[in-house]
């Protein structure tokens, strides 16, 4: 599926550093740069740390496309459902390009 179809839609992008960002699909181009628009950045905490996982907000927000590794369409219904404040998990880590 093209990337345009998923425009002024909840998305989720996970760039090759291992950010995780979600926000409305407001523009992309052909070399996979992206413009979110009401965009947060999801920072999951490993349980070791002891400290709640949290959004970081972030507005309008552009990520080039040559580090982003994946991009999904967002299920708002279960997004809502879940406190990210209480889910912990293991850093992804990078990604490289060769």
């Amino acid at each position: 599926m093209a990337l345009n179809a998923y425009l002024n839609k909840r998305v989720t992008v996970l760039t090759l550093d291992g950010r995780t960002m979600i926000g409305t699909l407001f523009s992309c181009d052909g070399s996979m740069n992206l413009v979110l628009q009401d965009a947060i950045e999801r920072i999951i905490r490993p349980r070791e740390e002891e400290v709640p996982s949290e959004e970081v907000p972030l507005g309008l927000y552009i990520i080039r496309g040559d580090s982003v590794a994946v991009v999904g369409r967002l299920d708002e219904e279960l997004d809502k459902s879940i406190d990210w404040s209480k889910v912990h998990g293991e850093v992804l880590g990078g990604t490289r390009h060769t």
